[in-house]
């Protein structure tokens, strides 16, 4: 089986492949403070949950693929990775790791991992041109021309984000659950707020897509655009250009970059 570590600056997601299929994910809270020794106790005690695993680390484990956007944590997977898996073929995506997809910007290696690993089962998914918006700490906006190339992207602030600095920033107004309101127009504050962050959001997001789209492709049309990350349920009903869901798709894009650098190797 193939462990699939996605971590972001907020979260870690977690997820083991039999094969191509997906049969046990995890999200966990990521911490920049956490030792080799401590992310080893906590993969030891979600995996030996699973029916398919052996009770030691690496029961069962036959390959790792780990993207990340915190540098610090990257570094202590790879000591867990030698540490803990030393006899288990692993993959930490990183320059000079083969992804497949060519980079068209001005400095390839600004692109964060997550993105790239993103654009990679973009295209094996759906083919080219298309947009993956990502729904995280910050919302990015990815795009992949026809021949499978990554185009640059967008870079916008994240929902939670913007919950947050509301809470900090207004006098009267506090922190709040991110859940759909009853209607646009808010009766209490509460909803209000919840309406202006998934409604605000909506909208520029339906904006940046149309306007990358007909960057893109002589015909929008021709564009796919998929939507991902933790928080993209929220928006997927209330925007009119998203295509397709794939809540999985960075681990689908870690699964694809193992098997090109390691399983045909």
């Amino acid at each position: 089986m193939l462990l699939t570590i996605d971590v972001g600056n907020t979260h870690t997601v977690l997820g083991l492949f039999d094969g191509e299929e997906i049969v046990e994910h995890w999200r966990i809270s990521t911490d920049a403070r956490r030792t080799a020794d401590e992310l080893a106790v906590l993969l030891q005690g979600l995996m030996g949950m699973h029916p398919l695993l052996g009770e030691e680390l690496s029961d069962g484990i036959e390959g790792i693929a780990i993207c990340s956007t915190v540098p610090s944590v990257l570094q202590e997977l790879r000591e867990v990775t030698r540490r803990y898996y030393g006899d288990v073929p692993a993959i930490l995506v990183e320059p000079g790791v083969k992804t497949g997809v060519p980079i068209l910007m001005d400095n390839p290696k600004e692109v964060g991992a997550d993105r790239i690993i993103n654009a990679v089962a973009a295209v094996e998914l759906y083919g080219g041109p298309c947009v993956v918006v990502d729904f995280g700490t910050a919302t990015t906006f990815d795009a992949v021309s026809a021949r499978g190339e990554y185009a640059g992207g967008v870079i916008a602030p994240g929902i939670e984000i913007s919950v947050e600095a509301l809470g900090v920033k207004g006098a009267q107004l506090r922190k709040i659950e991110l859940a759909r309101p009853r209607s646009v127009i808010g009766k209490n504050t509460v909803e209000a707020m919840q309406s202006g962050i998934l409604y605000g959001f909506a909208g520029p997001v339906d904006g940046v897509v149309t306007r990358m789209a007909a960057e893109l492709a002589d015909d929008p049309e021709d564009v796919t655009v998929i939507a991902t990350g933790g928080l993209s349920p929220m928006v997927l009903g209330e925007s009119s250009v998203i295509d397709e869901h794939e809540p999985w798709l960075t681990l689908i894009g870690l699964r694809l970059v193992y098997e090109r650098n390691v399983a045909r190797a």
